[in-house]
């Protein structure tokens, strides 16, 4: 690819896809079955929050569109335990059980781990930090991108393309 833009676009899909197929690798490696790795990554980001379902994507515990789903298999699985809010009974809120922060500790020492490898790959911690902050810096780009986006107007319910102006 030539164009950097695209090649950093390519970039942050295949780190992201190869960042769950570590994951997916240790959960193995746990023998775990029952979850798979984007609902291990929800618990960690979820961490000892107590929170209702709505607020896992505000958050950014979890950014894909079947959150429901997911919440449903982990508690099935008794990784997660919810309950109805007191205030709001449409509302649920989530929290880790046992089994889940089990996990989610699992998981920590799993990041603790990648951190300590990373001054063998030749990766610093300003090569990390500099890479964050040109990531942020794109995903500022995007949130305004996004707000620019020329959205096309409903057309209004007697309007034809074809049909004469009224006033002609």
């Amino acid at each position: 690819m030539d164009d950097p833009y695209l090649e950093v676009i390519s970039l942050v899909e295949r780190l992201h896809r190869q960042f769950l197929e570590v994951v997916k690798l240790e959960l193995e490696g746990f023998g775990i079955q029952d979850i798979n790795n984007v609902q291990a990554m929800m618990l960690f980001n979820i961490g000892d929050a107590k929170m209702t379902v709505g607020e896992l994507s505000v958050r950014g515990c979890y950014l894909g569109s079947n959150v429901s789903y997911n919440v449903k298999k982990m508690v099935e699985n008794e990784y997660l335990a919810h309950e109805r809010s007191v205030h709001d009974r449409r509302s649920i809120h989530v929290r880790l059980t046992e089994k889940g922060i089990k996990l989610r500790d699992s998981l920590t020492v799993m990041h603790r781990r990648h951190a300590e490898m990373l001054s063998r790959a030749a990766l610093s911690a300003d090569d990390l930090q500099a890479a964050g902050v040109t990531l942020r810096r794109l995903e500022r780009f995007w949130v305004r991108a996004g707000d620019l986006v020329q959205r096309p107007q409903p057309l209004a319910p007697d309007f034809s393309p074809t049909a004469r102006p009224l006033f002609a």
